[in-house]
């Protein structure tokens, strides 16, 4: 009976969601992650960031080099290149195609990225001491060092996992693709809690525990995920076999768009190490700083533009495969002022809640850490709007299995973020400018990538409906940022506000009634992005009215 109701449950969870309600799981996960990671780094910053700086900037520092092998091999590549293939397999009714493919992909990740976990496991001392970290002690390099060689089997796992999910996304059902990544920070959140101190197994210590334990619960997360992962894949019908198919046509399309895309994925990264190996040199606190604020700002950006275009993507290039560009660039430019009409209020209201915004994930006046996370954070608000665009604008050129063009203008993008990174470190701005490096090289790629767009597509995407609404978006946002300034001086942020109990209340107030503000604003500016959420409110009030 439980084995017939888990089915039932599986199987509920894994049919097929409209746009609309793909959207919203995918937005409601990512808030439940984004949650969790608030509730994750603010449980670490209390264990060791006022305590034990060198160690959080060694346990931040560990990531780096795993993730940017994930980055270039699978996350990101996977999505937009498998996808669009898979989907044509489908619509042909060519299925066994599709999942040989799907076997192929999976099996060919597994071994490139099992061989890198190795790889990084052996060279990971000369990586952090040299290319990483350099500016950290003696101490803090042994410790990022070792938690490197732990940290090196995500790239394996993720990357099996990441195929499951996608296969998952490629045929509409979203909610175990949503919600893995929650479970991920959940298995942090047991390292930090329960193996910080060891691991005692009938009164034998077989773990010392210390900052070392989180990097274990890093690989309990990760493991955890692709159980969730592969639960998902339950009555899809994948037929999954142990061999790599180099001449099904589908698989060797895939890895025709693999290089370019992976290639995009790997300058954008190489901006963090960059980022990482300057903000060492800032003194003991300033990588986990700076990594913080740009966790932070990453929020809303996955809550926006990473939910909403995941969820427009399948349909994007449903509309291309069939040929009818017209409604591709009608159903893009509805996707994109979508996201601006989200992503522009929020990114102001953030910027002038930073402060606020901090205090969940570290105690107010604990530390000097604080004042610069809030500091970096402002200065990334830009990139909040214009990561939020990127995924949309990319994505429009992955729909028509382009992954040229956004790789060469992520080469310039980056190219001029890294060098705008340098030049501030030299002129002595700080972890600040960083900050301000990131903003305008975000903006620069958006910029080229849309115009790019509109000329690959030969139809207008920046018509005089679309000029006429984002002007009314900017008034509206302008009017929201007044009554979010406003109300920061009305309810200002304490040195004694150490409790989440006083923080959040004063943060819901204010960004409540700034977005308010904001959603009256642009119902009287005639945006039709706003009459969905009147709609809703009216049906509300007339049902308890009735």
């Amino acid at each position: 009976m439980k084995r017939l109701r888990f089915k039932s449950v599986v199987a509920l969870a894994n049919s097929k969601l409209s746009v609309k309600s793909a959207a919203i799981v995918l937005a409601s996960s990512t808030l439940l992650s984004a949650l969790l990671g608030l509730f994750r780094d603010r449980l670490l910053n209390s264990y060791y960031l006022g305590t034990y700086p060198t160690g959080i900037d060694a346990y931040t520092a560990a990531f780096t080099i795993p993730d940017f092998m994930f980055f270039i091999l699978t996350s990101g590549t996977l999505a937009v290149s498998f996808i669009p293939v898979f989907n044509q397999r489908l619509m042909n009714g060519n299925k066994k195609s599709a999942w040989e493919l799907s076997s192929s992909l999976l099996n060919l990740l597994a071994l490139v990225t099992l061989v890198a976990s190795v790889l990084i496991m052996i060279f990971a001392d000369p990586l952090i001491r040299y290319v990483v970290s350099p500016g950290l002690d003696e101490s803090g390099m042994i410790l990022a060092i070792n938690m490197t060689r732990v940290i090196a089997l995500n790239p394996f796992l993720f990357s099996i996992a990441t195929v499951l999910t996608s296969i998952q996304q490629a045929v509409g059902r979203f909610v175990f693709y949503a919600f893995a990544p929650a479970i991920y920070n959940i298995g942090i959140m047991i390292g930090i809690i329960c193996f910080t101190d060891g691991i005692n197994i009938f009164g034998v210590q077989i773990f010392e525990g210390g900052i070392m334990g989180v990097a274990l619960g890093v690989i309990l997360g990760a493991v955890l995920q692709l159980i969730v992962s592969l639960i998902g894949l339950f009555g899809l019908g994948f037929d999954y076999e142990f061999k790599i198919r180099w001449k099904n046509q589908g698989f060797r399309s895939i890895l025709r768009l693999l290089p370019a895309r992976s290639l995009d994925q790997g300058i954008d990264y190489v901006n963090s190490i960059v980022n990482t190996n300057l903000s060492s040199r800032m003194g003991a606190g300033a990588v986990r700083s700076f990594n913080q604020a740009s966790a932070l700002h990453q929020m809303p950006v996955s809550l926006i533009g990473v939910a909403i275009s995941t969820a427009f993507f399948p349909k994007l290039t449903e509309e291309l495969g069939q040929g009818n560009e017209e409604e591709f660039m009608n159903t893009f430019r509805k996707a994109l002022r979508t996201i601006i009409w989200i992503s522009l209020p929020v990114a102001i209201i953030a910027f002038f809640t930073r402060g606020y915004v901090v205090s969940f994930v570290s105690n107010v006046g604990s530390n000097t850490s604080n004042g610069t996370i809030a500091s970096v954070l402002g200065a990334l608000v830009i990139s909040i709007f214009a990561r939020s665009v990127f995924h949309i604008a990319s994505r429009g050129f992955y729909a028509y299995q382009d992954t040229k063009t956004p790789f060469i203008v992520s080469i310039i993008a980056i190219g001029l973020t890294m060098l705008l990174s340098v030049l501030f470190f030299k002129l002595g701005y700080g972890v600040d400018g960083l900050g301000f490096a990131q903003s305008i090289g975000a903006i620069v790629e958006i910029i080229i990538l849309l115009v790019a767009l509109e000329r690959r597509s030969r139809r207008k995407l920046f018509n005089k409906a679309f000029w006429k609404s984002f002007s009314r978006i900017a008034i509206a946002t302008a009017i929201a940022g007044c009554v979010a300034f406003s109300l920061t001086k009305f309810i200002p942020l304490m040195a004694t506000d150490n409790s989440l109990l006083i923080t959040i209340p004063k943060f819901l107030l204010i960004a409540s009634l700034s977005i308010v503000s904001y959603v009256v604003a642009s119902f009287f500016l005639n945006l039709e992005e706003a009459e969905p959420f009147i709609n809703y409110v009216k049906r509300i009030l007339f049902k308890n009215l009735k």
